[in-house]
């Protein structure tokens, strides 16, 4: 008994052992299916170029919900490569469904592309977005900012490994395949293979694009303000949809704090469920600040000409196939590029030496303001300083500073008419008494002509005044008989 014991111990032991393990690869297993099973998706947004605050505002107008005690993330861009993540919530606003994490950079240095290059990884290519941010502040600068952003783009795809380049390649084959069901949106959903238009993702970055031009209500000030005019937006719509048309991008004009159709369209473009399943993108190419271009499939060149029929198509998407080739730097010029020609149209008219800075220059307020007590202050004295004048004239017998205005000769008359008055059931003319009265001072100064004999010394005057009075009473008696005369017969 005692040997079977010692021999049924370890077997035992080793039996108990095996069961364990086994139960244990098992309950891993299970967790490990249940984790994998509950794993967010990571989508990735590559945000590139725009000031820090149009990299918040465009973070905040992705309009994304939040649980209940959730604090809002921050946004971390003070420096070469900002981040900050959001996560995508269902239509109930209770489950998350997507984690997105967005990495922001603002200017296209080189030195950046180290940091940008470990972004782009053959297990996160397929999950990510690049997002251009243009201003509406300033489009006279856009084609060289898209130049250079698209220029880095390529060098950056360029060096990267074997996996991440098949990876691209893969998405590029992915995306162009996705231009049929665009195609056929209303075509009752049957899948039809479309060749390429002309010009049309000939030029693919390797991962799907989206331009948004901030700041949208801009339109207006540059009407207003600098003499834009229909033409102008006209060809920046024409150029900006033959450029992006070669990338198979799309393009979307937004005004802050203004609903759109950004968040969709962006959830769409990195196969999010939308926080709307039954939301629509529709193209917009009426409202010149709502614009929104999908793609790919939707546009063409006949689309675009349509805007006009003098906008060279051809020319452009040639000139822009000059410009992202051939360079030496990022910030190269190269004669008969899309940019050379964009910018011989579209200046920035406020720029010194600028013919048109005079005629265009916005007419703000040319003279600071005052605050309103220094304003009374100054009246005050001024005030003070006149009454002191007006005392010292009137002591002084007239010889002091006047302070009345004096009106220019006629200036009421213009206004107001003659001036008439009654006198004894005459009309009597102001104006003529007056020059009647001026005549006489005159003549009697001068003691020349006239009706009004000079002036005499009272021994002179004494006898013509006898001779007048009596002069006067014969002429009413004559006056009294030849009446009675009348009466009489």
């Amino acid at each position: 008994m005692t040997g079977l014991d010692t021999y049924d111990r370890p077997g035992s032991a080793l039996s108990v052992g095996s069961d364990k393990s086994e139960s244990a690869d098992m309950w891993s297993s299970m967790l490990s299916s249940v984790a994998s099973s509950k794993r967010l998706p990571q989508k990735s947004m590559v945000v590139l170029g725009g000031t820090g605050e149009c990299q918040k505002e465009f973070v905040e107008s992705l309009n994304l919900g939040r649980k209940k005690g959730e604090k809002k993330p921050p946004i971390a861009n003070a420096f070469a490569l900002g981040y900050t993540y959001l996560d995508v919530l269902d239509t109930d606003q209770e489950d998350v469904v997507a984690r997105l994490g967005l990495y922001l950079v603002s200017k296209p240095e080189p030195a950046f592309m180290p940091i940008l290059k470990s972004l782009f990884t053959a297990a996160t290519i397929p999950d990510t977005l690049i997002v251009i941010l243009l201003d509406w502040r300033k489009p006279w600068d856009w084609m060289r900012q898209l130049r250079t952003w698209v220029r880095l783009l390529g060098a950056l795809f360029r060096g990267l490994d074997d996996d991440a380049r098949r990876a691209l390649d893969d998405v590029t084959q992915t995306w162009q395949s996705r231009r049929s069901t665009y195609a056929d949106a209303g075509g009752g959903g049957t899948e039809v293979t479309l060749p390429l238009g002309r010009g049309e993702f000939d030029e693919p970055i390797g991962l799907p694009l989206c331009v948004i031009c901030q700041n949208a209500d801009k339109i207006e000030v540059l009407e207003r303000e600098r003499g834009w005019k229909d033409g102008q937006f006209d060809f920046v719509l024409q150029i900006l949809r033959t450029v992006l048309l070669k990338h198979g991008a799309t393009l979307i004009y937004t005004i802050p704090s203004v609903q759109s159709s950004l968040s969709p369209l962006l959830f769409s473009l990195l196969s999010i469920p939308s926080q709307s399943r039954n939301f629509t993108i529709k193209h917009n190419i009426i409202d010149r600040d709502k614009i929104l271009i999908p793609g790919p499939g939707w546009d063409s060149w006949g689309k675009i000409r349509v805007l006009g029929e003098a906008f060279d198509v051809e020319g452009i998407c040639s000139g822009w196939s000059v410009d992202i080739s051939g360079f030496q730097t990022l910030q190269d010029d190269i004669d008969g590029g899309a940019v050379e020609i964009y910018e011989d149209v579209i200046k920035d008219s406020m720029r010194e030496g600028d013919s048109l800075t005079a005629a265009l220059k916005p007419r703000g307020i040319e003279v600071e303001p005052v605050d309103t007590q220094e304003f009374l202050a100054a009246q005050m004295e001024l005030l003070e300083a006149r009454r002191e004048d007006g005392g010292r004239g009137d002591r002084g017998g007239g010889h002091g500073r006047s302070t009345s205005r004096t009106l220019p000769e006629g200036g009421v008359r213009d206004h107001v008419g003659p001036v008439q008055f009654n006198v004894g059931g005459i009309q009597m003319d102001a104006d003529d008494m007056v020059k009647n009265i001026k005549a006489r001072e005159a003549s009697r100064a001068t003691g020349t002509g006239g009706d009004y004999p000079p002036p005499q010394g009272p021994a002179e005057a004494q006898p013509q005044t006898t001779e007048a009075l009596s002069a006067f009473f014969t002429s009413l008696m004559r006056r009294d008989v030849a009446g009675a005369k009348k009466a009489s017969s």
